[in-house]
C-alpha cells in the first residue's frame, strides 16, 4: 500500500500558533505543546490585566484629584468634592477632573469653590 500524505490543516494551525509565540523565549516559541500552553497563559493574563488597568487608572485619577484639592485646602477632601458634584448633578467624571487638576489647577479650584458655595447656599435656604 502506498504512503498517504497528510493534509495541510494541522500544519496551518501550528504555524498560526507559532506566529503568535514568535517573540517568546526558548522552548516557549519552538515546541508546539509549550507554545499552546503559553498562548493560553498569555491570553488569560491579557484579559485579567485589561480589567486591572481600568482599576489602576481610576485609582490614579482619584489620587491626583485628592492631591490637588488638599494642596490648596479648598474643600475638606476628595470625597466631599465628589459628593457636592453629585448633589449639583454635574457631569464631570474623574478622568476629566484629573486632567484639569494637572493642566489647570486654578480652574479646578474655581470649580470646587463654586460647588461649595452653591451647595452650602442650597443647604442654608432649603
Amino acid at each position: 500500500m502506498t504512503r498517504i500524505r497528510r493534509g495541510y490543516i494541522a500544519r496551518r494551525r501550528r504555524t498560526k500558533i507559532r506566529l503568535f509565540a514568535s517573540s517568546f523565549r526558548g522552548a516557549h516559541s519552538r515546541l508546539t505543546r509549550t507554545i499552546t500552553q503559553q498562548k493560553i497563559r498569555a491570553l488569560v493574563s491579557a484579559h485579567r490585566d485589561r480589567d486591572r488597568q481600568k482599576i489602576n487608572f481610576r485609582r490614579l485619577w482619584i489620587t491626583r484629584i485628592n492631591a490637588a484639592i488638599r494642596e490648596r485646602g479648598v474643600c475638606c477632601s476628595y470625597s466631599r468634592l465628589i459628593n457636592d458634584l453629585y448633589k449639583r448633578q454635574l457631569l464631570l467624571n474623574r478622568k476629566i477632573l484629573a486632567q484639569i487638576a494637572i493642566s489647570n489647577r486654578s480652574c479646578l479650584y474655581m470649580i470646587s469653590n463654586e460647588i461649595i458655595k452653591e451647595v452650602s447656599w442650597e443647604e442654608s435656604t432649603g
